[in-house]
C-alpha cells in the first residue's frame, strides 16, 4: 500500500488562520476541526440519537446498494473525499469485487492511515492508494499499477455543505476536473427539514459536538504553537432560517489575547469565531447547484426525506 501526501504548508495554514481570526466577523477553517482527535470525536458524533445524517445516511445506502453499485459500475477507481473511518465505503467495497482501486484521501493523516491499514486487512485483494491531502484545494489523483475504465468519486456525510453554495459550485468543477468527463459523483446531500431536528443534532445532550467544536483551537495550539485556552471558550451551534444553514462557532467567554507566530489578536468578550457551516438543501436547490458541471442521474432518499444520497455525472 503507496501513501501519497499533499499536505497545506505549515506557513500558508498560518496565514489563513491569522487572516480568519483578524476579520470581522471571525472564522477558522472548518479543515482544522479535523485533526486526529477531531476524526476520532466525529466518529462518537456520528453514533450519537440526536445526529441523524449518519445512520440516515447508511440505510439508504444498505436499502439501495443494488442500483448504486450499478451506477458506479465495475472496474473503477473509487476516490472518497474525507474519508475518515470508512464505515459506508464497505457497503460499496463489499458489493464491487472487481474495483480497480480504491484512493481514500483526507487531511488527518493518522486517522486516515490507521483505516487504511484496517481495510487493506479486511480487503487483501484490494489496491489501496491513501492520499494525504486538504481535497478542499486542487490535488493530483495518484499514479495506480491497475488500469481502470472510469473514476467515481463518494463524498458522505453531506460534506458539501460546510461550503458556501458558491464555494461548493467552485469545489465540483475542480472534482469533476480531476476525476474527468464522464466521471460519477456519489454524494450526500443534507435536506432541509424541522429546525428542531436540526438543532439538537449539533447540540446534543453529552456535549461530544462541544468537545468536537472546541478542539479546533486545540489543533492549532498543536499544529503552529498557538495558545488558545480552551477553557475561555464554549460551543454555539444554531440553524440560520434566511441562509438555510447551520452555524457553528466557538465564543469567547471574556476579553482575551491569543498569540500566533508574533501576532497578537484580540478576542472581545461574547465574541463569535465561526468554525463550521453546514448547509441544507431541498432537491430541487442542489439540482440547480450542480447544473452545468454535473447531471443528476439518480436520487435516493429516506422515508422522512431527511437525507439524500445522490449520483451525478461529470459534463
Amino acid at each position: 500500500m503507496e501513501v501519497k501526501t499533499e499536505v497545506t504548508h505549515h506557513e500558508n495554514i498560518t496565514e489563513e488562520i491569522v487572516s480568519g481570526l483578524i476579520q470581522n466577523p471571525k472564522r477558522l477553517p472548518t479543515k482544522l476541526l479535523y485533526d486526529e482527535k477531531g476524526s476520532q470525536l466525529f466518529d462518537r458524533i456520528c453514533e450519537l440519537k440526536e445526529y441523524y445524517p449518519t445512520r440516515t445516511e447508511l440505510k439508504i445506502l444498505e436499502d439501495n446498494i443494488n442500483e448504486i453499485v450499478d451506477s458506479i459500475g465495475e472496474e473503477s477507481l473509487l476516490l472518497e473525499l474525507g474519508s475518515g473511518s470508512s464505515l459506508k465505503t464497505r457497503l460499496l467495497l463489499d458489493n464491487l469485487p472487481k474495483l480497480s482501486s480504491y484512493v481514500p484521501v483526507d487531511i488527518s493523516s493518522d486517522h486516515l492511515l490507521k483505516s487504511a491499514e484496517i481495510l487493506k486487512a479486511d480487503y487483501p485483494g484490494l489496491s489501496i492508494y491513501p492520499l494525504v491531502a486538504d481535497y478542499t484545494k486542487p490535488f493530483t489523483l495518484p499514479e495506480t499499477y491497475e488500469s481502470y475504465q472510469t473514476v467515481d468519486a463518494f463524498y458522505p456525510g453531506s460534506s458539501i455543505g460546510n461550503f458556501t453554495p458558491v464555494k461548493a459550485k467552485e469545489f465540483l468543477q475542480r472534482i469533476a476536473v480531476t476525476c474527468g468527463k464522464g466521471s460519477g459523483l456519489l454524494i450526500g446531500v443534507d435536506l432541509k427539514k424541522d429546525v428542531d431536528i436540526l438543532n439538537c443534532a449539533y447540540n446534543d445532550d453529552k456535549g461530544v459536538t462541544a468537545l468536537f467544536n472546541l478542539n479546533i483551537l486545540n489543533h492549532i495550539n498543536n499544529l503552529i504553537g498557538a495558545d488558545f485556552d480552551l477553557n475561555k471558550f464554549s460551543h454555539f451551534a444554531f440553524y440560520n432560517i434566511p441562509e438555510s444553514r447551520i452555524e457553528m462557532h466557538v465564543v469567547s467567554n471574556e476579553d482575551q489575547e491569543v498569540h500566533i507566530e508574533g501576532e497578537e489578536i484580540f478576542i472581545r468578550k461574547d465574541e463569535h469565531i465561526q468554525t463550521e457551516y453546514s448547509y441544507k438543501y431541498s432537491l430541487e436547490d442542489f439540482e440547480k447547484l450542480v447544473k452545468g458541471v454535473y447531471k443528476v442521474e439518480k436520487v435516493w432518499t429516506d422515508k422522512n426525506d431527511l437525507f439524500s444520497v445522490q449520483f451525478l455525472k461529470a459534463l
